[in-house]
């Protein structure tokens, strides 16, 4: 679940390289070996999943900056950092001008690489986050802008499309922190009130005593303490949008008079003489129960039917788990950007982790549990060490070091309920552990174990082969023979880095 990051060169060691001091950074990376390739992959179904281009100027087939003009009308917003060996400041400036983020030349060292990368996907994050930010505040927010590709939310954004082309009474249910004020901000924002004012009035946090002044307004000297004229929510939102946040939670008194408000459309102002017309689109969200409630009694029947008239059920986020992974990339990138820290994604293991749990407080806890998440790693992706209070949910051990490898973290294989974690599959306490016998409980062989001790070795060590070597008691010629020897030299990959942690050749 990191990053993706596309590489295009035509030389396949560059190639190689590149992906290589990238990886180490904790990004994924594909690769093109062209200009066409790169502008096909961005327009395939993939394409959305792609977060940077390094791209390079010259290319036999088609040049970077012929890439950058094409690429710009339909993507304008991707990251594009132009690497060439190239350095003149016309080829600088000519890139610039065609739409590059930044220019480096070669040989670039792989710090230096990480550094634009970083930059540029923080200032992209951080934009992005700033547009959401001015479209929210001028109410302009629609569906495109939600994160969710679950089949249980397109059909959510598919009903909240429908409503919003009337000014039908619409009713969201759901669980607590499930996104039902973001759907209901999609609605106006998609509607003809879009840009007109949204006001959101919570029912269960309003005390008792000033429900009917803040929802109706009062008049001047109306009762002790009204100092001056007050426009009730109602009034606020004329011409716009009120969105009535745990309607489940108004009094019954209080429903009577807003009932009445609903049927004809004006309201009596604590104080008035004569009631005031509004024009208001009303959305009402409870995570409640409200048909059982008027069965019971406690929510007016009459009213119920009055808001009722359009439902949308919003899926916890236990029922939607294929928009966890989407979501936690964004919640990374935000939180990354705006505490400065190198966080790029996470761990297949920490991936699987959020996947597996239910989730109670919905997407809100995930953006609180992502949030502590980056604020206290150290790394460059979130692991299972990271998210200790999820992990012991689901009995999971939160190790202390992070480089293990998958087959040694093993993770319960289903969850039962909230606060009802599956049981859980044995996981060791070091993730360095190595065992001398295989699965039928027969003794391993020898080169099954060397080769496993040199991967552990590579993956404890980030990749430095001389260090890897030294720690082993070998010399690196005898490591890298060895490594062909006993197959692991084709993926290449942590050979690759050692040589790529030096220098990215010219």
């Amino acid at each position: 679940m990191a990053q993706t990051i596309l590489v295009v060169d035509d030389d396949p060691v560059q190639r190689r390289l590149l992906e290589a001091a990238i990886t180490r950074s904790g990004m994924h990376v594909v690769t093109a070996p062209g200009g066409g390739p790169a502008l096909d992959l961005l327009s395939g179904p993939k394409g959305d999943q792609i977060a940077l281009m390094l791209l390079d100027l010259v290319m036999p087939d088609m040049g970077g900056l012929e890439v950058l003009n094409k690429l710009r009308p339909s993507n304008a917003e991707l990251p594009v950092i132009v690497l060439t060996a190239k350095g003149g400041i016309d080829s600088a400036v000519e890139a610039m001008r065609a739409g590059a983020n930044d220019f480096l030349v070669k040989p670039a060292s792989p710090e230096r690489i990480a550094i634009s990368i970083r930059n540029q996907l923080k200032i992209g994050t951080l934009s992005g986050e700033v547009k959401q930010l001015k479209k929210k505040t001028e109410n302009r927010l629609t569906f495109d802008d939600l994160i969710a590709s679950s089949p249980e939310m397109r059909q959510v954004f598919r009903l909240g499309t429908r409503a919003a082309q009337s000014n039908i009474p619409i009713l969201i249910e759901g669980e607590s922190g499930a996104g039902k004020e973001l759907i209901a901000r999609a609605i106006q924002g998609s509607s003809d009130r879009a840009g007109r004012p949204f006001v959101t009035v919570n029912c269960g946090a309003i005390p008792e005593n000033l429900i009917e002044s803040i929802l109706f307004g009062h008049e001047k000297g109306s009762f002790t303490g009204a100092t001056d004229k007050h426009l009730g929510k109602f009034q606020e939102a004329d011409g716009g949008t009120l969105f009535l946040d745990e309607i489940g939670e108004l009094r019954l008194d209080m429903q009577v008079k807003l009932l009445r408000a609903l049927q004809e459309g004006e309201v009596d102002p604590v104080g008035a003489k004569r009631p005031v017309k509004v024009d208001v689109r009303i959305i009402s969200a409870t995570n409640r129960d409200l048909a059982q409630l008027s069965r019971d009694g406690q929510f007016r029947e009459d009213l119920f039917y009055r808001l009722n008239v359009f439902p949308i059920f919003v899926p916890s986020l236990r029922d939607r788990r294929d928009d966890i992974p989407a979501l936690a990339r964004h919640f990374i990138a935000r939180f990354a950007a705006e505490e400065n820290k190198p966080v790029a994604g996470l761990t297949p293991d920490a991936a699987m982790l959020l996947e597996r749990f239910n989730w109670p407080g919905n997407v809100r806890q995930l953006e609180n549990t992502i949030f502590r998440a980056v604020v206290l790693c150290d790394g460059t992706q979130l692991d299972v060490v990271d998210f200790p209070q999820i992990a012991a949910a689901l009995g999971v051990e939160a190790r202390a070091q992070r480089s293990a490898p998958a087959a040694n973290q093993a993770l319960p294989t289903a969850h039962h309920g909230i606060g009802t974690p599956a049981p859980a599959a044995p996981v060791h306490a070091s993730p360095y552990a190595l065992s001398g016998t295989d699965a039928a409980g027969h003794m391993r062989k020898l080169e099954d174990i060397e080769a496993e001790i040199i991967r552990m070795a590579i993956g404890r060590y980030d990749g430095h082969m001389s260090e890897v070597a030294r720690r082993l008691g070998i010399g690196r010629s005898t490591l890298y023979r060895k490594l062909k020897e006993l197959g692991l030299e084709p993926d290449g990959d942590t050979a690759i880095a050692g040589e790529a942690a030096q220098q990215v050749a010219g």
